[in-house]
């Protein structure tokens, strides 16, 4: 199900994406410069997002016990720029996360604020301790994030879309939580 949880930085909100939210994820999703290196394809429907925000609300998407979607909203004007996740892996020795942003938002440090908003979280409210999070290889800005949040190059690993497509190398990277 999806959570109530909110979280407040210097510059974002971060909190639980909604039905109403599609045409502001619609403005990244659609993007294929955004696209390229996340596992779902570039949406070509506004109807699809829908469809996936509310598989949020009804937990479809969410199956694991503690994992959290969040919209992420710009304090300054409200706008929602991106969205991200946090959760228990399926081996339960670590949180993994993601995130994606609209593409006028790289280079700002928002996906830097937003991870460690969403690792702190995680460790002040389930005592999460490690982390990890992959991106492809040639994605480096996505790895310079990780290696700020203070985790360090585990892994190669495979990256593919979700429909099986776009086969790369990708990253994994790992560490514990510095506070």
């Amino acid at each position: 199900m999806i959570h109530e949880a909110r979280i407040r930085t210097k510059r974002l909100l971060l909190r639980p994406l909604t039905v109403s939210d599609a045409d502001g994820v619609w403005e990244w999703v659609s993007d294929e410069r955004v696209a390229q290196y996340m596992v779902y394809p570039v949406y070509t429907q506004k109807e699809k997002v829908k469809e996936w925000l509310l598989s949020l609300r009804s937990g479809e998407q969410s199956v694991r016990e503690r994992h959290f979607h969040f919209g992420f909203e710009r304090i300054s004007d409200g706008k929602l720029i991106g969205s991200g996740d946090i959760g228990i892996e399926k081996n339960g020795d670590c949180w993994g996360f993601g995130y994606n942003f609209r593409h006028d938002c790289w280079g700002m440090g928002y996906a830097t604020e937003a991870v460690r908003a969403m690792m702190e979280f995680a460790h002040d409210e389930y005592g999460a301790v490690r982390f990890a999070s992959s991106c492809c290889e040639p994605n480096r800005a996505s790895a310079h994030v990780m290696e700020k949040c203070g985790l360090h190059f585990a892994e190669y690993g495979l990256f593919q879309k979700l429909d099986g497509s776009c086969p790369m190398r990708s990253m994994r990277y790992e560490g514990e939580y510095g506070g």
